[in-house]
């Protein structure tokens, strides 16, 4: 089994959006459930720290997440895409990044993304992209 780094996106990926912040169904169980197949989990998002620490915190209230999601590690990072060289002490073939927009990937690094389905409007209860990215994730490891 590899060990790799894991790299979540915020957006459209976990939550709703940053303005609305609903919690993608099945959002606990799969923080949880990656932090027993993951050394390391860091978020790679677009939205600045400080608007994630007070997201994070407002998750964690709701106990919609574990505690340690408003602690994890945060990527700042800079450019057109999500560089997968700004996570530290790493090498990009160990990371994988869960994102729902191609557009943040880095050329080269596409056999490192693992394309969640986009979260967006109606916000389904019925919504199981999380499920079936945990089960894409636990694939990708055991190979």
């Amino acid at each position: 089994m590899k060990s790799y780094v894991l790299a979540l996106d915020l957006e459209g990926t976990l939550i709703s959006s940053a303005m609305s912040q609903i919690p993608r169904p099945g959002l606990a169980e799969f923080l949880a459930r990656c932090a027993e197949l993951f050394p390391r989990i860091v978020m790679f998002t677009t939205v600045k720290e400080e608007r994630f620490r007070t997201i994070a915190r407002l998750l964690v209230d709701e106990e919609v997440v574990p505690a340690w999601f408003a602690d994890m590690e945060y990527i700042t990072w800079h450019g057109e895409t999500k560089d997968l060289r700004f996570v530290p002490g790493v090498h990009p073939h160990q990371v994988l990044l869960v994102d729902d927009f191609e557009k943040y990937i880095h050329p080269g690094q596409e056999a490192q993304w693992m394309q969640v389905e986009h979260f967006d409007y109606p916000y389904s209860s019925t919504d199981t992209g999380l499920a079936k990215m945990l089960s894409a994730l636990t694939d990708r490891i055991d190979r």
